[in-house]
């Protein structure tokens, strides 16, 4: 049974020790250069957190019952369906499996709600740009008639790219098609599906660093991501002029003082243009990293429906 929660709780160090990693991870100069690694890291620590949490509780609550998790875990299901409910359990194993079933809940319910919410508030913004914008044929997209720079997708199943006349006025040719080519690579990847996750994790424990860290971070690398899909086809220094562009306020302020809209376009900008060669390992240890993390856990979990499967046959 130790072996067991020793798979279940190395993948709870990431979290335990969230607000040391997790600030190192979110200013490692090496997940600028691989964002899709980053990102597969930072989902890892997070389901590996919460799956090892779970399993945790579980593994504590069955030791009773047997001297292999797998087993107890069969003996206690074989006791509730046949109506004898806990028997064996102490008070601290009963405690142990209601933070297990607590967890669950509690993050199924702040999952359901982000989900309901966004997809309410998806299904609002289409319908706001089927009556204001007009379809552009030639772009394939929605201008919406205002000279604000403006350009965004908008994600789902009908999903679709929003422009503004502004932006067609200000970008040329090549400009605008690395914009377009950036937005559809959101649309393609449904990274607002992959947002949601760390969305509801940070609005369940809010009191978690690495659940706040990771809520911050992996919006910029989604766009990091979405510029790696646009600078292949039209080069870096385009997709770099094309940000400044449309992140330098309209009117110049007299001084000509040059102003990005945030910190997240300086480091966009300053990552296409820096030519940094990336160490093959890099990815491949990112990868190799959060395997490692989910395995733990993910074998506590499965390893009881492997016994019942091997049983039954």
């Amino acid at each position: 049974m130790i072996i067991w929660l020793v798979a279940a709780g190395v993948a709870l160090a990431p979290i335990a020790l969230g607000g040391r990693i997790a600030r190192r991870l979110a200013t490692a100069s090496w997940t600028h250069r691989s964002p899709r690694a980053a990102l597969a890291l930072w989902q890892a620590i997070c389901l590996a957190g919460g799956l090892g949490a779970v399993g945790v509780g579980l593994v504590a609550a069955v030791a009773p019952l047997a001297a292999v998790f797998p087993h107890g875990a069969h003996t206690l299901a074989r006791q509730i369906v046949s109506g004898d409910g806990l028997d064996g359990l102490g008070g601290l194993h009963v405690a142990a499996l209601a933070w297990s079933v607590g967890l669950i809940v509690w993050l199924l319910v702040h999952t359901t709600r982000v989900t309901v919410k966004t997809v309410r508030r998806q299904r609002r913004q289409r319908l706001l740009v089927d009556v204001v914008a007009d379809h552009c044929a030639v772009h394939d997209a929605y201008v919406l008639p205002t000279h604000e720079r403006v350009a965004y997708c908008l994600p789902g199943r009908r999903g679709r790219v929003v422009l503004s006349q502004g932006t067609l006025d200000l970008l040329s040719a090549h400009e605008l098609e690395a914009v377009l080519g950036h937005e559809r690579a959101h649309a393609r990847g449904r990274h607002d599906l992959v947002l949601l996750p760390f969305i509801a994790l940070a609005q369940a424990f809010p009191w978690l660093p690495a659940a706040r860290a990771a809520r911050e971070t992996v919006p910029l690398l989604l766009e990091m991501i979405a510029d790696d899909h646009a600078r292949r086809a039209h080069g870096e220094v385009v997709l770099a002029q094309t940000l400044v562009r449309m992140a330098t306020p309209r009117f110049d302020d007299g001084a000509r003082m040059f102003a990005l809209a945030d910190a997240a376009v300086a480091e966009r900008v300053g990552r296409l243009l820096r030519h940094h060669e990336r160490p093959p390992w890099v990815p491949a240890a990112a990868y190799a990293a959060a395997t490692l993390l989910l395995s733990g856990p993910s074998a506590v979990l499965v390893a009881p429906l492997l016994c019942v499967t091997i049983w039954n046959i």
